[in-house]
């Protein structure tokens, strides 16, 4: 007898009606979903959630009676449920987000722009995506979080954007670069990984799936918590001892090397493996010209983004690590990079730092 797949229940929470509209008919058209009910405030969501319980809620900032950091709070404290803030994310607001993952959301996702039917091909990949991620991530009431453009359906791999091979990478040098990639469950670990690290640790650069403008602000908070200096990455920029580099959401980076100095290009280009940034873009780019004076980093995370290219590291003679799985909200990314033979070690998330440090001490 043919078992019918249980498909994610989805409870959309947002004070406009045009957003809700639009959120559910995304979510409806994928054969996965299932849009369970949408609620105008958290107090009609809580009705709503005591009658049946969701697999996922999408969750507005700004709403009337109660603001959703608020009930994303009083709901991780009571009754956990995997949660995707969905916000226009204006420069403002992107702190504002940045509370609401360290208060347990899952991930993120940019308010539709209604009418907008370029922005619309592109964004409905990608909420499903989120949303069906979001629905495998762990959470709990003490957590230790720690194609083409046009057409996103079509998986492009990171060769649409890297330039044709030339030199190769340099032979061992004094100096080593970390790498490293991650998604969903991903702000909060890496936040974990980079407080533990010293002021004078490798450079690293760093792929997290996010959208446009929240990187800026995701920078910025990490850089007034690590010793290191964290900013998002500018073209040009050079991977420096004591610095990380946070890849910008929407556009792609990648190591390039001139002489002994390695420095980041960040450029625009088509989705690979459906994300702009892209892990394996990064990773690839390194395998390429930083070869075996890098480290390659794959946490937790949605999907196999990253896989490939890890995998491309390790042939090249990088040293891999991958989260373990009880650590990873979401353990697809570190599975599927395991998978492939790309991983020499797996580990905690409290121990990334420490693996870090001694593999740069090599």
């Amino acid at each position: 007898m043919l078992q019918t797949r249980k498909r994610v229940r989805v409870l959309i929470v947002d004070d406009s009606a045009t957003v809700r509209q639009t959120l559910a008919e995304i979510l409806a058209a994928d054969p996965d979903i299932e849009v369970l009910g949408i609620a105008s405030d958290p107090f009609v969501a809580a009705a709503r959630i005591r009658d049946e319980v969701p697999d996922v809620i999408t969750l507005d900032v700004e709403m009337p009676r109660m603001d959703g950091i608020t009930f994303l709070r009083r709901l991780m404290a009571q009754h956990p449920i995997p949660v995707v803030m969905c916000s226009s994310l204006v420069e403002t607001g992107s702190e504002t987000l940045m509370q609401a993952l360290e208060a347990g959301a899952v991930d993120i996702i940019l308010k539709p722009r209604i009418g907008v039917s370029d922005h619309l091909t592109e964004a409905r990949a990608h909420i499903c995506e989120v949303v069906k991620g979001a629905a495998q991530a762990r959470v709990g009431r003490r957590r230790d979080r720690v194609a083409a453009a046009h057409d996103p359906s079509q998986k492009l791999t990171a060769d649409a954007m890297l330039p044709p091979a030339t030199g190769g990478a340099m032979a061992r040098t004094t100096e080593t670069i970390i790498c490293i990639g991650a998604s969903t469950g991903g702000t909060e670990s890496l936040r974990e990984v980079l407080e533990a690290l010293p002021i004078d640790a490798p450079g690293i650069v760093i792929v997290q799936h996010m959208p446009e403008k929240f990187t800026a602000s995701f920078a910025r908070r990490l850089d007034s918590l690590c010793a290191m200096e964290v900013k998002e990455a500018e073209n040009g920029d050079t991977v420096l001892r004591g610095r990380v580099l946070i890849a910008p959401g929407n556009l792609h980076t990648m190591i390039e090397r001139s002489g002994a100095r390695y420095y980041v290009s960040v450029k625009d280009g088509p989705l690979v493996t459906r994300h702009r940034p892209s892990v394996d873009v990064l990773f690839r780019s390194a395998a390429r010209v930083v070869g075996t004076n890098a480290v390659g980093v794959i946490m937790t995370g949605m999907g196999d983004d990253g896989a490939r290219g890890l995998a491309e590291m390790k042939t090249a003679g990088a040293f891999t690590l991958a989260q373990d799985e009880a650590t990873s909200i979401v353990f697809g990314m570190p599975k599927e990079a395991i998978a492939r033979g790309g991983v020499d070690r797996i580990v905690p998330l409290h121990h990334i730092a420490q693996e870090i440090r001694r593999a740069a001490a090599r």
